[in-house]
């Protein structure tokens, strides 16, 4: 699936290196799903002739400004960029310990040179380089457990969570990620400095004060953990959605609450279990916290270097942040309300209105988008984030997957009749039957909704549209490739690493945690066992259909998976995920249960997906010398308050937005996710692979894409082997195969107008303008995410609540007169008691 990423631990800052120019002979092929496998020389690094600083320090000065801007001329720097570098475990030889050119007495991420003299520890650094270069290696003795970081963090959690939970009923959805409240919190959390008063209470023996002082590094950190596991919205929520809109069964909002807090938390004692593997190692990087912490201790960085040469330059950087913001909330109004035929500009559409083919060639909602044209960031980010954070190598891997599997098999697939294509949309995530009319599962449920055979048997076999079938063929081979991708690139490396997770000696940055009470285990363990019974109840004391047994494997499933999956992740960078396992799982051995599978696929899949995420930010906090105990209150806390925003604002949206969860919802509130979730449920829960997927159903040759994901990995490594010099080294087949995991409900549109942005700025940016890119483009990309927020904020509590609907006029009517938008671009529609397809099921 496409992980966008957009949180503040995939994004930061990313400042200057003059890199080499392209040398064949000098390229290592390992790459990364978000890194950049390019080497440095050492040679390459500025500095005097007389005392040449190795290529961590020259990268971490450069990195320490956030943003700075440099005089030097940046033409021809292709792909200098420390940001795909520090999420790279695997740096050349110059970073190595052993090398003389690195000086491991200095502490590469901080730049005072009177602490560093103050500092014992400035004597030992992180065996790592790529830690060297982003993490100090000494810590400062700063209150963060206060007043002030509560408020910010609980008031960001409180406008984080609500906003994304009600976005993601929107199509195209819209997120803010952790990355949106790192920023904000700065000049909050100095503005609260200035203005609160800083008298000392005593309550029950404990001091405190609204105002402890300047906002500090340790204070920020905690805001942006509370962010980084309450932004983003819960998966039990899609489970809701398509229980109350789709199935049309509603259990109330005890079951709902129940549901999500029990799925989001049960995870934290997988979590406190991992700890002595994945966190206090050294050896356990977790390489997309090394940006967030650079671009936090950057932040709070004494010098803020300017550069008039470039545009924006001589500002501060939260100025042009503001400028920004504000741009993109008074734009949106134009292609959002006022004008929506720019958002999907498909002038060919608007001139065939009535032509099924035109329309699935060019259409922006279920067709494929041969001419991607929108002048709407949400269509351009909302699916995939935002495309001015990931690397241009990853996005070019990412395109190369949606033109040829969407843009150019799909048309292919799709006009020769496969999978009865002729009869049904070319793109869409519902689910049809033998009259192309949508599939009705009422017609197969008994009334304690599980499967009636008799009844299916009589009814219809289920279809899908093309690039449904395509998305899920690519999911089997986008899991088999990355596991074969990693036993090929990393498999050496994750065994070592294993091994000396439990051998080796602590690091600097361990020695530095020893100071603070560590959590108890017993906590974590608590937590999990209040979490497990709250499961049981959830699925015992509600008709859910799923038993016991069946919830304990699930757990068990997580378990299981979440040291070897976490392994990889914390060396990689990658999260192999459980999500179609869980579901094949289930559909096999419990078939005719589609409640269940959601449920089962939820515990299953989120809770070790969700442990390794509180994993990260506890390596996180380790790196940043949170204090494990406000570590794990912060966690708890922001977490269970999220869940009960995100139920509140979900059934508040259910009840008060008009045809919310229809295709025709006047502003786009169609339950993108929630529709897929329910299809996923049919599919895999109520009718079961075994029906769909095994030999001699209708969509069994997509197995073969289980083969087509083990065997590409091969050929491109072994390929890059033998020609080193072909373009076979920069080819990752994960990201190929996997990338495109959005469509549908997403359509090559989103990630067409994403590439053609990311390749401006990421590499055509990046590489003539460098200093403007590594001073302002992340902010840039903030900027706008927010600003769109905002605008469609207001739009829903402004008009959409109040029944104002957009002016009507040829802009706004146009879009919806299609086949496109109307999803009706079906070659061959059947008359009134004729069916296609296979003749038994």
């Amino acid at each position: 699936m496409a992980q966008p990423s957009s949180s503040a631990k995939s994004s930061g800052t990313t400042s200057r290196v003059e890199m080499v120019q392209d040398n064949d002979s000098d390229w290592d092929a390992k790459g990364e799903a978000e890194v950049s496998g390019r080497e440095m020389r050492p040679g390459s690094a500025r500095a005097s002739l007389d005392r040449r600083l190795s290529p961590v320090e020259d990268l971490k000065q450069r990195l320490s400004m956030w943003g700075e801007s440099g005089i030097r001329d940046y033409s021809d720097s292709e792909e200098g960029s420390e940001y795909e570098l520090l999420l790279d475990p695997n740096l050349p030889d110059e970073f190595s310990p052993e090398n003389k050119l690195t000086n491991p007495n200095r502490d590469s991420a901080s730049f005072d040179n009177e602490t560093q003299m103050k500092n014992p520890a400035d004597l030992e650094d992180s065996p790592y380089p790529e830690v060297r270069a982003a993490v100090r290696n000494y810590d400062e003795d700063l209150p963060c457990n206060t007043i002030r970081a509560w408020v910010i963090g609980m008031s960001l959690i409180f406008l984080g969570a609500s906003m994304n939970t009600l976005f993601s009923l929107r199509n195209p959805s819209i997120g803010l990620g952790a990355l949106i409240a790192q920023i904000i919190a700065w000049p909050l959390g100095h503005g609260w400095a200035k203005v609160m008063p800083t008298k000392q209470y005593t309550t029950f023996g404990i001091k405190w004060s609204l105002n402890p002082g300047p906002f500090n590094i340790k204070e920020h950190a905690i805001i942006v953990v509370m962010a980084s596991v309450s932004f983003s919205v819960a998966y039990a929520t899609d489970i809701i959605l398509a229980q109350v809109v789709f199935y049309k069964q509603d259990f109330g909002i005890p079951f709902q609450l129940l549901l999500t807090i029990s799925t989001q938390s049960l995870g934290y004692g997988i979590a406190g279990m991992m700890r002595k593997f994945l966190v206090y190692p050294a050896s356990m990087i977790w390489p997309g916290n090394l940006v967030s912490v650079t671009l936090m201790n950057a932040m709070y960085e004494k010098a803020d270097n300017r550069d008039p040469t470039v545009l924006g330059g001589n500002m501060p950087r939260y100025r042009w942040f503001a400028i920004i913001t504000l741009g993109s909330f008074v734009y949106y109004f134009i292609p959002g309300y006022l004008a929506q035929f720019l958002s999907s500009f498909a002038f060919i559409t608007w001139l065939y209105p009535t032509s099924p083919v035109v329309n699935q060639l060019f259409g922006y909602s279920t067709g494929l988008s041969m001419l991607p044209i929108t002048f709407d960031w949400t269509q351009i980010s909302g699916f995939v984030g935002s495309p001015m954070i990931p690397p241009w190598h990853a996005i070019a891997n990412t395109l190369i997957g949606v033109v040829f599997f969407f843009m150019f098999l799909t048309p292919i697939l799709h006009y020769t009749g496969t999978w009865y294509a002729p009869f049904l949309p070319m793109s869409d995530s519902s689910t049809y039957d033998n009259t192309g009319s949508s599939y009705n599962v009422s017609r197969i449920l008994t009334p304690d909704f599980t499967l009636n055979e008799e009844a299916y048997k009589n009814y219809s076999p289920l279809f899908i549209s093309t690039t449904f079938a395509m998305s899920y063929g690519l999911s089997f081979a986008a899991i088999a490739s990355l596991v074969v991708y990693t036993y090929l690139h990393h498999g050496q490396t994750i065994w070592r690493q294993y091994r000396n997770s439990t051998t080796e000696q602590p690091d600097i940055h361990m020695k530095l945690m020893r100071k603070y009470k560590e959590a108890p285990t017993w906590w974590y363990m608590s937590l999990f066992v209040i979490m497990l019974g709250l499961g049981f109840v959830t699925i015992l004391a509600f008709p859910t259909n799923l038993t016991w047994w069946a919830f304990l494997l699930a757990v068990l499933i997580s378990f299981g998976f979440s040291l070897p999956i976490g392994i990889i992740q914390a060396v990689t960078n990658n999260q192999i995920g459980l999500n179609v396992l869980t579901e094949f799982i289930f559909g096999y051995i419990q078939p005719g249960r589609p409640l269940a599978l959601m449920i089962f696929k939820t515990f299953g899949y989120i809770t070790m997906s969700q442990a390794l995420s509180f994993v990260s930010d506890l390596k996180f906090g380790h790196y940043m010398k949170i204090p494990p105990r406000t570590m794990f209150m912060a966690q708890v806390v922001a977490t269970t308050f999220s869940c009960f925003i995100q139920i509140v604002v979900l059934n508040f949206a259910l009840g008060n937005i008009k045809n919310v969860c229809t295709p025709q919802q006047a502003e786009h509130f169609t339950c993108p996710g929630g529709r897929v979730f329910f299809s996923a449920s049919v599919i895999w829960g109520l009718i079961g692979p075994a029906r769909i997927f095994s030999p001699g159903q209708i969509y069994s040759g997509l197995f073969f894409f289980f083969g087509v994901g083990a065997i590409v990995p091969v050929i491109f490594y072994f390929g890059a082997k033998k020609w080193p010099k072909s373009p076979l080294k920069y080819l990752i087949a994960p990201v190929i195969f996997g990338g495109s995991g959005a469509i549908p409900p997403a359509t090559p549109l989103n990630y067409l107008s994403w590439g053609i942005v990311g390749f401006f700025f990421q590499y055509f940016i990046r590489k003539r303008h460098f200093a403007w890119w590594s001073r302002l483009n992340f902010l840039t990309s903030s900027g706008l995410d927010l600003g769109l927020a905002l605008s469609t904020l207001l739009i829903f509590f402004a008009f959409t609540l109040n029944n104002i609907n957009p002016p009507s006029w040829w802009g706004n009517d146009i879009v919806t007169s299609t086949m496109d938008a109307q999803d009706t671009a079906i070659q061959v529609v059947l008359p009134e008691g004729q069916t296609f397809g296979p003749a038994t099921w």
